[in-house]
């Protein structure tokens, strides 16, 4: 499969499955239920997979096969028919803030031809990321974060002060934020979602300038896959915490464990992003309700065509 088989019938068709899966996930928004939440979700966008014609295999999911009860590594979905691609979804990025009706959680899924998305093993990785407009390279996951504030803010033509960084708010992040902030960098903190985070980097109206900090490998391929569509910049290492962890990437038919990945060594070929909103963030409304309508706000990209689109959508209840 090329690239050239990203069509628009294809962007819509992952539109519809995001949608079904915020839809399926607000449902359950403030009550408390975390697992109820995500496997709503799940439940949802597999229904919604296999109703597809194509030949789709999980390689960014719900954890390994043993792990998880469905929409696992490797799982095979759709009807078997042509395209032949590879799937990197997040039924619902935000569980926790699902569960309590917070800001920012969406359901994000992302499509690219077969053997071309990073099979990540379900393990931590160290993350930078910008937005498109600036020089290749303006960015280094090996530089500290101090330097990497000041180089995007010459490039940008701005002061240190004038950048704002966005960081998971985690205790392991403390000297990360204590670097930003020694040059002046404003340091925006959220909660969960770091693929929403990632993003935010891309839009202007956001007002993120970087991402940086660790998080799950997995959520690093679904947000590269969001920035090669715009032209952003990424770079991310795997991080490992005991045998077990690398025994998983070696599963995964990675033999490099200290690489350092760039965007397109993520993704390496054209792919299809969307997200739709479960609970309102900066990014995209959420889901609600409204005159016996359900309205739902998804943004879709298209790296083939450089196209980026929101969709509105409104529907019987």
């Amino acid at each position: 499969m090329s690239s050239e088989t990203l069509d628009r019938g294809l962007v819509l068709e992952a539109v519809r499955v995001t949608e079904i899966a915020a839809i399926a996930a607000w449902k359950l928004a403030g009550r408390g239920d975390e697992k109820a939440a995500d496997q709503a979700a799940v439940d949802a966008m597999r229904t919604a997979l296999n109703d597809l014609d194509i030949q789709g295999e999980i390689v960014i999911g719900e954890g390994e096969r043993d792990e998880a009860p469905m929409l696992y590594i490797g799982e095979k979905v759709g009807t078997g028919k042509v395209p032949a691609i590879d799937i990197a979804l997040d039924p619902l990025e935000g569980t926790t803030l699902t569960a309590k009706a917070m800001a920012n959680a969406l359901a994000v899924m992302a499509w690219a031809p077969k053997g071309t998305l990073l099979n990540a093993p379900d393990t931590y990785m160290d993350k930078i990321a910008c937005g498109p407009g600036y020089p290749a390279g303006v960015i280094d996951l090996d530089a500290s974060p101090a330097d990497n504030v000041k180089a995007l803010a010459k490039a940008k033509g701005v002061d240190p002060s004038e950048i704002t960084v966005c960081v998971l708010d985690r205790p392991r992040h403390a000297d990360i934020m204590a670097s930003l902030r020694s040059v002046g960098a404003r340091v925006h903190l959220i909660t969960d979602g770091d693929v929403a985070g990632v993003i935010n980097t891309a839009d202007p109206e956001t007002g993120i300038d970087m991402y940086v900090g660790s998080g799950g490998a997995p959520e690093g391929v679904l947000a590269c896959a969001a920035l090669k569509c715009v032209g952003g910049q990424f770079q991310g290492r795997l991080v490992f915490r005991n045998a077990d962890e690398r025994a998983r990437a070696e599963r995964c038919g990675i033999t490099d464990l200290d690489k350092k990945y760039d965007l397109h060594e993520m993704v390496r070929a054209d792919a299809i992003f969307a997200a739709t909103g479960v609970t309102k963030g900066a990014l995209l409304d959420g889901v609600r309700m409204s005159g016996g309508f359900v309205h739902t706000h998804t943004l879709v990209m298209n790296s083939a065509t450089r196209t980026v689109r929101e969709v509105r959508m409104k529907r019987p209840v």
